[in-house]
């Protein structure tokens, strides 16, 4: 099977081609999300991700499909301070 090398987080993974920003979460975070973000649960997510340091809103995640040689930043949100 043909993968596309991306980044991820400073890290080199292999997506496969035909993956969006949002199947890349889904992987990443282990929740089953919407095509708008949202969690299927209705839990809060709590993730923001960048494309080449542009954020990208999370109801375009489905449309974002995955390129080699993208650079991905993915953030979590955590309690504290």
């Amino acid at each position: 099977m043909m993968t596309t090398a991306i980044q991820v987080n400073g890290d080199a993974i292999d997506a496969h081609p035909d993956d969006t920003l949002l199947d890349l979460v889904v992987r990443l975070t282990g929740h089953a999300l919407h095509d708008d973000g949202s969690r299927v649960d209705g839990g809060r997510l709590g993730v923001a991700v960048a494309v080449g340091g542009a954020v990208v809103p999370r109801s375009r995640w489905s449309a974002r499909p995955l390129a080699a040689g993208d650079e991905i930043e993915i953030v979590t949100a955590v309690q504290g301070g």
